[in-house]
């Protein structure tokens, strides 16, 4: 996906169906003015380092560094907010009841994308196990027909993920993308895992 297209999603994904007061099931402790709170603050805090030309380190947290070396800043903010507009948009859609749109399945095998090689990448990552571990994602009819596949090494350190499917794994999670891109952030359950049940709980 290029930046056009993130900066698109972006603009309909920011659509809040629901009202400020209601219930986000998919995070019950908040309400919808949380959820915007939230986004709000995030937008705000990327906001001021443009505005405010500031130079050194602001409160909010450091942004996930990008999975790919040759991806430029620029390129880098749209995506991270395409992403985080989605997943909260889908919890809006959830507070207003009813079955929430569909999240195309290109953004979805881009979200998880970012995720297993983007964020768990990361020093902060506590995905780690203390057994060497091998885990496989597996996203079906993922874009134009075709799959999806991470392949996610766990040791006690950061996880190494790569695309493709490079040798055995002990535990697979397969599902449609967009399922899956819910499932991992904690949204909806694993639609299904093939071999060990607590390795894919991890």
């Amino acid at each position: 996906m290029e930046t056009a297209d993130f900066l698109e999603l972006l603009d309909g994904e920011g659509q809040l169906p629901a009202g400020a007061d209601a219930v986000v099931p998919t995070c019950p402790e908040w309400r919808v003015r949380d959820q915007v709170g939230h986004t709000g603050t995030v937008r705000r805090w990327a906001a001021a380092f443009v505005a405010d030309a500031h130079t050194a380190h602001r409160p909010l947290g450091d942004p996930p560094e990008p999975a790919d070396a040759e991806l430029t800043p620029p390129a880098f903010w749209p995506r991270r907010q395409a992403h985080e507009t989605t997943v909260h948009r889908y919890d809006a859609e959830t507070a207003h009841g009813g079955t929430p749109s569909p999240i195309a399945p290109d953004l979805a095998v881009d979200g998880l994308d970012e995720l297993l090689r983007g964020f768990h990448a990361r020093s902060r990552s506590r995905l780690r196990s203390a057994e060497p571990h091998v885990l496989r994602v597996h996203a079906v009819g993922a874009g134009a027909g075709a799959d999806a596949v991470w392949t996610v090494r766990l040791t006690a350190e950061p996880p190494v993920t790569v695309r493709g499917e490079e040798g055995p794994a002990e535990a697979e999670l397969p599902g449609p993308a967009d399922q899956l891109y819910l499932a991992l952030r904690n949204r909806t359950a694993v639609p299904r895992v093939t071999g060990d049940p607590p390795l894919a709980a991890l």
